[in-house]
């Protein structure tokens, strides 16, 4: 089936960078991406982030719920 979409040119410049780059053309480019969201799936990740681990000097569990993070964000902003 045959459709128009409008893309962006700074997308689609990116778009056929991408595809003269894995050697494939921009319409299979695109049908990959629509096949991947339509199946949930998302794309690999292109590098692993590992983040600092912090040492605390109250060692423990916090338990918070949602009103309390609000609580404590709106706390902050009136302190400025």
């Amino acid at each position: 089936m045959r459709t128009t979409v409008d893309i962006p040119d700074a997308i689609y410049r990116r778009l056929k960078t991408r595809a003269a780059a894995e050697d494939t053309s921009v319409k299979a480019l695109i049908l990959h991406g629509v096949e991947q969201t339509l199946k949930g799936g998302r794309p690999k990740a292109g590098r692993t982030i590992r983040l600092p681990i912090v040492e605390s000097k109250r060692p423990g569990k916090v338990r918070l719920d949602n009103a309390k993070m609000n609580l404590r964000s709106m706390a902050g902003r009136r302190s400025r």
